[in-house]
């Protein structure tokens, strides 16, 4: 029996691969429902912006970049993206039942001769032997619904990193599926919709984490595998290449929205395999796997693999995990000002006012560098700017505290100027 493709992401159309492009997604509403994105032009909270966030809507982006509620129009000729938390209990008496190679131990077993396999140091098999046994599946539910999703183990005290969209709205409710079968309930520690990460605690000590890569060092052409629970078909690897690095893809709707400066990759990824794990060849983790893109006109219902996955870089992973940990929550790095959602063309416009109040932050990174209401960012930290997406997507990539060069247009002419980013307010 064939089950349905579950998928808790609506699809939204990217733009086409311009300057700096930002493909577009859309996250899950609460309940693990289907949430469409509003219209271009719609009420978009940003942020990363003054203290009360970006409250001004995202403009149509750069040229040929449409935003569309599935069955309501496509785009123009590349691909949408969808989130890829699967929906508990479609296929749960599939889960677990691989055929041929299976894991015994951090060796490899054949269950159909009873003996062990040997293979080389470095073979794809080799790697998924060793990965594994800290690849989870995770199981939320509360009030009447739920999502599955994957997840590994981060560190020696039991903390287990998923996807927040995985975990988001369906309640308090979670369970954690180790590679033997075995489960344990785990705990919130903390979540970040922002970058769509979330910490998990099983409060075991007894579990193998998978250690971290630096993804600032990723290179296209890198070979990967893409590990989790497709469909909820627990301990999945699937294998690939990087096909791009930093890809900015935003993935959201009005009342939460992520933005990632991520890694693409060909490698098979499908609902049920967000927040699992990407590795590399020295079986290191690269990446958080958190969305998927589908052929314009899709519908939510259809979604799967056609190649065109992201994942989150572990370099922002690590970064918001540890804060997590550490204190709860996490640190936004923002500039302070208001972006204008009637402006269309390239870069993104800072407000020339904004009903009385000044759309600069006093004190804040923009004020201080000199930008003035008006001011068109054209380049951010050497790199061109296509509109207010891609700006959010540069600045979340950054930390708190660096220093960048920004290039702004004033009056037709360029401008360049230097600002060190601030935190957001806490909320």
């Amino acid at each position: 029996m064939t089950a349905p493709i579950p998928t808790t992401y609506p699809p939204a159309t990217a733009p086409l691969p311009q300057a700096a492009p930002t493909t577009q997604a859309t996250l899950p509403s609460p309940g693990g429902h289907a949430a469409y994105p509003p219209a271009v032009g719609g009420p978009t909270p940003w942020a990363g912006g003054s203290p009360a966030g970006w409250s001004t809507p995202p403009p149509a982006g750069p040229a040929g970049a449409t935003a569309y509620a599935p069955g309501r129009g496509r785009g123009p000729g590349w691909a949408s993206v969808l989130g890829i938390a699967g929906v508990t209990g479609l296929i749960a008496a599939l889960a677990g039942a691989g055929l041929g190679a299976s894991l015994a131990g951090d060796g490899l077993f054949d269950r159909g001769t009873g003996t062990s396999v040997e293979r080389p140091a470095g073979s794809f098999a080799a790697l998924a032997a060793a990965a594994l046994p800290s690849v989870v599946t995770i199981r939320a539910t509360g009030s009447g619904s739920g999502a599955t999703g994957s997840g590994f183990v981060y560190d020696t005290a039991g903390h287990v990193i998923t996807n927040n969209h995985v975990v988001e709205g369906v309640g308090e409710e979670i369970t954690v599926v180790l590679n033997d079968g075995s489960t344990v309930e785990a705990e919130i520690v903390g979540t970040d919709p922002a970058y769509d990460i979330a910490v998990l605690d099983t409060k075991r000590a007894d579990l193998k984490p998978l250690p971290m890569a630096d993804s600032k060092g990723v290179v296209v052409g890198d070979e990967v595998l893409a590990m989790g629970a497709p469909l909820g078909l627990e301990s999945t690897v699937t294998s690939g290449i990087v096909s791009a690095v930093d890809r900015p893809v935003v993935a959201g709707d009005s009342t939460s929205r992520s933005y990632i400066n991520a890694i693409q990759t060909d490698a098979a990824i499908n609902p049920g395999n967000s927040g699992g794990p990407l590795i590399d060849t020295t079986g290191k983790v690269i990446g958080v796997n958190s969305a998927i893109a589908t052929p314009p006109g899709s519908s939510s219902g259809n979604a799967g693999n056609i190649g065109l996955g992201f994942a989150i870089p572990s370099a922002q992973v690590v970064k918001t995990a540890d804060q997590l940990i550490r204190t709860g929550s996490s640190e936004h790095p923002i500039i302070g000002v208001l972006l204008d959602e009637s402006y269309s063309g390239p870069g993104a416009k800072v407000k020339a006012d904004n009903g009385g109040d000044d759309p600069i932050t006093a004190g804040g990174p923009a004020d201080k560098a000199g930008i003035q209401p008006g001011d068109v960012i054209v380049r951010f930290d050497g790199h061109e700017v296509s509109g207010p997406d891609d700006l959010i997507v540069a600045i979340r990539a950054k930390s708190v505290g660096d220093t960048v060069a920004m290039t702004v247009r004033r009056d037709g002419q360029p401008v360049d100027v230097t600002m060190t980013l601030q935190a957001a307010p806490k909320k």
